[in-house]
């Protein structure tokens, strides 16, 4: 459990706006309008399903057309699920639409390492082969260790790997904020 005092302000909920505005301008620049209604927004559960939601909303309001949405949960996908101490939580997945020959946007929160990612693509081609898939990211904060990079990116903030990055929703954690977490050091609690 962080505490106020291990954690710093990086981005306020003005900033957490414009960096969502900007995705989804972003998004829409790249599609024409017929290709709008091809888009399909996949959130990862946890922290990326507001994301997705928002995104969402925005791109309706800037089109008139909005996409469909689904959530995925990747715990089962991880390659590290049996290298944790404690239970992981699984999340809802749920994708009420066909994912075949569909423009898929996958949406998170925040893009580090990229194993997310790998197992999350892993996870979606269980439920068919989309046109292509293209990845949304409110936060790069780099080091990555799978060569998985965003198509659509927030904000860049890359931190040493001493620190780790906490986006905070309102629909999760009421408040929109983005912090820089102190990592936990051996013999601290």
């Amino acid at each position: 459990m962080e505490t106020a005092s291990s954690r710093t302000l990086l981005f306020d909920k003005a900033l957490m706006d414009t960096a969502i505005l900007s995705v989804a301008q972003s998004i829409v620049s790249e599609y024409s309008p017929k290709d709008i209604p091809r888009l399909a927004f996949i959130g990862i559960q946890l922290r990326g399903v507001p994301f997705t939601e928002r995104l969402v909303k925005i791109i309706g309001k800037l089109t008139e057309s909005t996409p469909e949405i689904g959530t995925l949960d990747i715990t089962m996908y991880r390659d590290d699920i049996g290298m944790r101490k404690a239970l992981p939580v699984i999340y809802e997945t749920k994708i009420p639409f066909d994912i075949n020959d569909r423009i898929i946007i996958l949406v998170d929160d925040v893009l580090h390492t990229g194993r997310t990612i790998r197992a999350a693509l892993d996870a979606i081609t269980d439920y068919g082969r989309p046109s292509y898939i293209k990845l949304a990211a409110l936060i790069d904060r780099g080091m990555r260790e799978f060569p998985i990079t965003a198509d659509y990116v927030g904000k860049t903030c890359i931190l040493s790997g001493e620190k780790r990055i906490r986006v905070s929703w309102t629909e999760t954690d009421d408040e929109d904020a983005v912090y820089q977490i102190e990592k936990k050091t051996q013999g601290t609690k």
